[in-house]
């Protein structure tokens, strides 16, 4: 079955939002750590909390930079319109049939990890470094061939992409300090070039006197 042509891929600031995840399995806890890495405020409502979701809560792990609150019970129908966003990984079709309808009648956004034809939002796989996120999504057709793209995609991009990121706001940033339009400046043409290469070498001296030069900004 080919994948929606629908839909609209997004990348959504859950900082500081709250967000419940419904379900207290391995699945369940991998939707938890991302939602708290991104800072969500996230409630996990779970009868029966298992080891991956423990291990999540152990506070020697600190996933932050978000916070996370179990509530060992069943879901209590209605109560997902009190989110923001909402994930339901229980397993068992009844109860994330109830989370989906309870989400989607109060217009909250709702992913269900065992039915993705009633989920309004998929969750891609996900590759990080510093702000820079890349995610990879079959919209919900194979998990598997996302995680193997997303693979692919992070050795073929190699490391210190953050790096190179964070160096390049630096100099938007000062661009608009100045009063100067961003677009002003060829990024494509100084990504091409060897400034990828001068920051994965760790050269930053070399890299930010070549963003001095294409930006027209002192080094």
């Amino acid at each position: 079955m080919a994948a929606d042509p629908g839909l609209y891929p997004v990348a959504l600031n859950v900082a500081g939002r709250n967000c419940l995840v419904v379900g207290g399995g391995a699945v369940a806890a991998g939707k938890v750590l991302g939602l708290v890495r991104s800072g969500a405020v996230v409630t996990v409502v779970a009868a029966e909390p298992g080891a991956a979701l423990e291990a999540v809560l152990a506070p020697e792990n600190a996933p932050g930079p978000g916070s996370i609150t179990v509530e060992r019970r069943p879901y209590r129908a209605g109560e997902a319109a009190g989110y923001r966003l909402v994930v339901t990984a229980t397993g068992t079709g009844e109860v994330d049939g109830t989370v989906v309808a309870d989400a989607e009648a109060a217009g909250v956004w709702v992913n269900s990890a065992d039915d993705p034809e009633r989920s309004t939002f998929y969750l891609p796989s996900v590759h990080r470094d510093g702000p820079v996120v890349v995610a990879v999504s079959t919209g919900g057709a194979s998990p598997a061939l996302a995680t193997w793209l997303r693979r692919r995609a992070g050795v073929q991009l190699g490391p210190d992409l953050g790096t190179l990121a964070l160096l390049l706001e630096e100099a938007r940033r000062r661009l608009q300090a100045a009063g100067r339009p961003t677009d002003s400046v060829d990024w494509q043409t100084l990504l091409d070039g060897s400034l990828p290469d001068l920051v994965r070498d760790g050269r930053m001296d070399e890299a930010r006197r070549l963003v001095a030069e294409a930006t027209g900004l002192s080094s």
